[in-house]
């Protein structure tokens, strides 16, 4: 009976030792991160000489306005305060057409001329009213009554696009004129002719559609969400699908009232420069906006912050010739720096260039490459 016992005794003290032991190589081995964590450099020093040669610049962080990058989509239109739509001001025959669709043309230049009834009555009405003014008495009424006539049926002529000069000429020669010509009231290129040559027209009848393309709208599709960030002077970087590499600049100068039901957004519009012409009006075009700026933030620039240890850090110069790398947490990327919402204060001295290379001593020290 007291051999059993005695088995049993021996097996327990044996558990016990291979408890304790496994105990005590689990305290070793959580150790070593402790330890290795503990002996991990926490500052690289180095030699005037070397900041010099290994190209190290520094910059501080500071306060920057924060200017989100809001996108839309758009196409190119007509500048409407350029556009030209030539209606016939007498009705008459096309005696001559002198311009076609895709014509550039000048301002006062004659498009077509038209042989006009309405036009020849309007003239001799025109003689007969000078005529009437030069045979009026001294009587101070009759003479009020013929002058008015006669500048009346001078405004009627000038309607019709005739110049001063035009009417005084027909006054002084007794002449009355065949055709009515009928010229560009801007310098543009036609884009839309209505008529032939023969046609008779009647008064109103479209004749031309005219527009100066030296100048064109972006007109661009603002979301209901981004309008709290946007106004009037935003500016605004627009690429073209057309011509991938060119970017054009502009500011936003109109937003629309109305939201569109379908899409939740508004209309906002931008003036661009065409000296080349090369901007055509229905080109689909995206448009890089700039919010307001009513807010500030840390900023330093993006060269200054890296990875390590699926950490994003900065190196901190906390002496001369000495660099701390400090775990940071990032937020927006704008125009070449990077918001800092954690781990830096406004006038701290950042490592901006030659980061690679603190990187890689902080590392070779922590594996001890730099003992002998």
């Amino acid at each position: 009976m007291k051999k059993p016992r005695s088995l049993f005794i021996m097996a327990l003290i044996l558990a016990s030792g291979f408890s304790l032991s496994g105990c005590r190589n689990r305290t070793a081995e959580e150790a070593k991160p402790q330890a290795a964590a503990e002996s991990a450099p926490s500052s690289i020093t180095l030699t005037a000489e070397a900041v010099k040669t290994a190209g190290i610049e520094i910059a501080e962080a500071g306060f920057r306005p924060v200017v989100r990058k809001i996108q839309a989509m758009g196409e190119l239109m007509f500048n409407p305060k350029r556009l030209a739509h030539m209606t016939a001001k007498a009705s008459g025959r096309i005696e001559q057409l002198l311009a076609y669709q895709g014509d550039k043309i000048q301002k006062g230049q004659t498009l077509l001329t038209l042989y006009s009834k309405d036009f020849l009555t309007l003239q001799g009405e025109l003689l007969q009213a000078l005529e009437q003014t030069k045979r009026s008495g001294a009587e101070p009424a009759e003479r009020t009554m013929a002058e008015a006539l006669l500048n009346s049926v001078r405004n009627r002529l000038r309607l019709l696009d005739l110049t001063d000069g035009e009417i005084a000429e027909i006054e002084r020669s007794g002449l009355i004129r065949t055709v009515l010509e009928v010229r560009a009231p801007i310098t543009g290129n036609i884009i839309e002719s209505l008529v032939n040559f023969g046609d008779f027209v009647e008064f109103g009848v479209d004749l031309f559609r005219i527009a100066d393309l030296s100048t064109v709208w972006a007109d661009i599709h603002i979301f209901e969400k981004d309008l709290a960030n946007v106004g009037p002077g935003s500016e605004a970087v627009i690429r073209l699908g057309a011509y991938p590499a060119r970017e054009l600049k502009g500011r936003l100068f109109q937003i629309g009232n109305i939201v569109e039901e379908k899409t939740r957004t508004v209309e906002g519009r931008i003036e661009l420069a065409n000296p080349d012409g090369r901007l055509k009006p229905g080109m689909y075009l995206e448009a890089d906006l700039q919010s307001a700026a009513d807010t500030t933030a840390l900023f330093v620039p993006g060269g200054a912050v890296l990875d390590l240890q699926n950490k994003k850090v900065v190196f901190v110069r906390t002496a001369p010739n000495t660099f701390a790398p400090r775990d940071v947490e990032i937020g927006l990327a704008l125009d070449g720096y990077v918001e800092i919402v954690k781990g830096l204060k406004s006038g701290e001295s950042v490592v901006v260039r030659g980061s690679f290379f603190l990187k890689s001593e902080l590392l070779k020290k922590s594996f001890g490459e730099d003992r002998p």
